[in-house]
């Protein structure tokens, strides 16, 4: 059991452990953190709530402030940083790790290989944690930046869906992660979630959507190992309390 309970602002927190997004018997909260759209003010919550990793990176960044933006989250908490990529450009040895996504729902070359061809060298020489992650694009009613940017389509499939999540593991894949995409309508549904983790003993987690607590009850009911929270945290930092409230009486009812 990773928890334990706290008088903080928020009803449970997080024992880190070196050992990067491993199997969990609750789900834990990840925070995602776009390097342009970064407020300090967010990770004083975090810091305080239970959150077990923050990843970090943009499907499209804008600023020339991702080495920069990094060093400051690093000095304002313990929390792992872990790199989730929008592209080869966003490697750097001031994190714990970094997420080596291959986006297996599509069949763009350059995001199955050609994109880590080009950052194979400079990520080798980071010495980061890499963690290998089959990385799925589910249909999430709207069509998210890292689909525009890939030029893929989501899947959409039950069927699909979980052969795809057998294909990474096959292929060797440490975790899978399954998202709706950036500011979708909808999240994964607790079937959809439940039926996957039938098919895989890899960590899974499940990203876009997230957006009110209702979308996370129906995502904490299938019990993935993880959440991501993004586009909600960036609206309404606040809602970091609540969410993790909502972790803390699901982590103590069971």
């Amino acid at each position: 059991m990773f928890y334990t309970f706290s008088l903080n602002l928020c009803n449970y927190a997080v024992k880190h452990t070196k050992t990067l997004l491993t199997k969990t018997t609750h789900t834990h909260l990840i925070i995602l953190i776009d390097p342009d759209k970064y407020n300090p003010a967010l990770l004083d919550i975090a810091n305080t709530c239970g959150v077990a990793y923050i990843f970090f990176g943009g499907s499209s960044l804008k600023k020339n402030n991702f080495e920069k933006t990094l060093k400051s989250i690093k000095a304002k908490t313990t929390i792992p940083v872990i790199i989730f990529p929008g592209d080869e450009s966003q490697v750097s040895k001031h994190a714990d790790g970094f997420l080596m996504l291959s986006l297996l729902s599509g069949r763009n070359a350059e995001y199955l290989i050609g994109k880590h061809v080009n950052a194979a060298a400079k990520i080798k020489a980071s010495n980061l944690r890499v963690i290998p992650t089959a990385y799925i694009l589910v249909a999430g009613g709207t069509k998210s930046t890292t689909q525009k940017i890939t030029k893929t389509t989501p899947l959409s499939s039950k069927k699909e869906i979980i052969n795809t999540v057998i294909a990474g593991e096959l292929l060797g894949k440490q975790l899978i992660y399954l998202e709706a995409g950036s500011g979708a309508k909808k999240t994964l549904t607790a079937s959809l979630i439940k039926e996957v983790k039938q098919h895989t003993t890899l960590p899974l987690i499940i990203g876009g959507g997230i957006d009110t607590i209702k979308k996370a009850k129906e995502v904490l009911k299938a019990n993935p190992d993880y959440i991501v929270v993004g586009n909600a945290l960036e609206k309404d930092p606040q809602f970091l309390l609540e969410l993790s409230d909502e972790i803390g009486r699901r982590d103590r009812r069971d």
